[in-house]
């Protein structure tokens, strides 16, 4: 195994350092898909113990940059020094040996092995022909101890917290001695709690003289933690702005090229229920949580905003409000009528309006156009259907109108949709899920992954049904855009739901509390 020789601990803005001492340089970076210019000319450096931030929108650039640094893609230009030495192009064996690690927003865990098999596994030759782990769990330890990422190594994965899951990919790419540690989306499956555990483990981390890049959507974490912000536009390097000395908006304008302005919340007194479930149970799929017993009212004019960690059975409650998920127990009322068969094709044709949580594995299907995309849950409607044939016609207008009307940059209705960028591909699942207009709205985490321009505009367009009378349910797990928006918000936990509570009544921390369970303490 490689080592590397003890930084000492330089100063920083956020507890790190501005020792002049680069560890990475990325000179001229330039990478084209055919006509398209991903990267274009970007350079930048990355100082010993300096925490960066890389921001853009959906499409900047931001992956295609950090693919060309570990070796997945090889750029058509420019050049990646690590400390002072060429990196080899198209090698990601070099990135690591080089001492650059990265934490993958979704985690790359074997869920049936130990942590202490996890972190080890791939770092012993071959041909030995024991894998000995004392050695190793000692390792794991120790650097638990130093960086405060406390686990147990012989625990098994699928027991473990996703804080703790985090902390075990962290743990990983320590194991491997990175010196450099990409962290992207770090903070998106994690409570309030354990994000601020995470910042103090930075702090940690830049003090022993590591570097981080930090990718995030989130601006008001990206002002806490780092000390220097790179934002990519349209593949170019947009700005870089000292930290300390911007502010949020000034950074948002940076992104999308103008100022963003989030839409007002007026206040408007919830109507009539239009959707009740009453004692609601599952039988759970997969690893997320199944219902227990839940009880939740939708009121017209109204948005309910759900908080939770993920796999607390958020999915298997939008499962039955959109009518993929049969209830083994309770009621389901729409309008004031009990429904007595429930099925995907009931839940449309009683108006709700579905905002799927995967807009690629659920959303859309990648192969077809855009067209039979925006039609696809209303394809045997008159709107569409004629004699039993699709009205490819009326199909093309009307995407044709939700690319018009939701600002959606697409070369054509007959344009493969998986060619598309996350924010253009949600606002045409946003327009097909709002036209005609539905009486419910299921919202399963509309803006993730998304930049802070089109989060505005998906914001904007949940106010607007709000406002004509749409029962909105919120799903999210971003608890910045749950008390936004929300009229009232329920947190659920294992599979239940806690009382709900009036915009401003419960903190941030308080929710927090319960949403890892803490009853006692989210009352206190």
């Amino acid at each position: 195994m490689q080592t590397h020789p003890a930084a000492s601990p330089p100063p920083s803005a956020q507890g790190g350092g501005s020792a002049r001492e680069p560890v990475l340089r990325l000179s001229g970076i330039t990478k084209r898909f055919g006509p398209l210019v991903a990267n274009d000319a970007i350079s930048f450096e990355l100082m010993r113990g300096e925490v960066i931030a890389l921001l853009g929108e959906n499409g900047a650039g931001k992956t295609t940059l950090m693919n060309i640094l570990f070796g997945h893609y090889v750029a058509d230009e420019g050049t990646v020094e690590a400390f002072g030495a060429p990196l080899r192009p198209g090698d990601p064996k070099a990135a690591l040996e080089a001492g650059i690690g990265m934490v993958h927003q979704h985690f790359t865990l074997a869920d049936n092995m130990t942590v202490v098999e996890n972190i080890a596994l791939g770092t012993e030759p071959l041909w030995r022909p024991r894998f000995e782990l004392g050695a190793a769990r000692a390792r794991i330890r120790a650097l638990s101890a130093d960086f405060g990422l406390f686990v147990d190594p012989d625990s098994t994965i699928a027991a473990l917290t996703v804080g703790e899951r985090q902390r075990v990919e962290i743990l990983k790419a320590l194991y491997r001695d990175a010196r450099i540690l990409i962290l992207d989306e770090p903070t998106a499956v994690l409570t309030p709690g354990e994000t601020e555990a995470l910042f103090g483990t930075l702090k940690l981390l830049v003090a022993k003289g590591l570097s981080i890049i930090f990718i995030s959507h989130k601006l008001a974490e990206v002002m806490a933690v780092s000390d220097r912000v790179l934002v990519l536009r349209a593949g170019r390097l947009a700005g870089e702005r000292v930290t300390a000395a911007s502010g949020r908006a000034e950074l948002a304008a940076l992104m999308v090229g103008q100022e963003v302005v989030s839409p007002p919340v007026a206040p408007l007194r919830g109507g009539a229920p239009l959707l009740v479930l009453r004692e609601v149970s599952t039988g759970g799929r997969g690893t997320g949580a199944r219902l227990d017993r839940v009880t939740l009212t939708l009121r017209a004019g109204e948005i309910t905003g759900l908080a939770g960690v993920s796999g607390n059975g958020q999915s298997a409650l939008a499962g039955v409000v959109a009518g993929t998920e049969i209830p083994t127990t309770g009621e389901i009322e729409i309008a004031g009528r009990v429904v007595s068969v429930w099925s995907p094709r009931a839940a449309l044709d009683l108006g709700i309006g579905r905002i799927p949580e995967d807009r690629h594995a659920v959303g859309t299907i990648g192969d077809m156009s855009v067209a039979e995309n925006v039609i696809s849950e209303q394809y045997r409607s008159p709107r569409f259907a004629r004699h039993g044939l699709l009205d490819w016609a009326a199909a093309r207008a009307f995407a044709e109108e939700i690319i018009r009307d939701y600002d959606v940059k697409c070369p054509s209705p007959d344009a493969r949709i998986r060619l598309l960028s996350g924010g253009n591909m949600q606002k045409l699942i946003l327009g097909r899920a709002l036209d005609p207009e539905p009486r419910i709205i299921l919202a399963n985490q509309p803006t993730r992954g998304l930049d802070v321009g089109a989060v505005s505009y998906v914001h904007r367009r949940l106010l607007e049904a709000r406002e004509r009378g749409a029962a909105i349910l919120l799903i999210s797990e971003d608890l910045e855009e749950i008390m936004a928006l929300s009229d009232r918000i329920v947190v659920m936990s294992r599979g239940r739901l806690s009382g709900a509570s009036a915009r401003g009544e419960r903190t941030i921390a308080q929710l927090g509390e319960l949403m890892a369970g803490h009853q006692g303490e989210a009352a206190a």
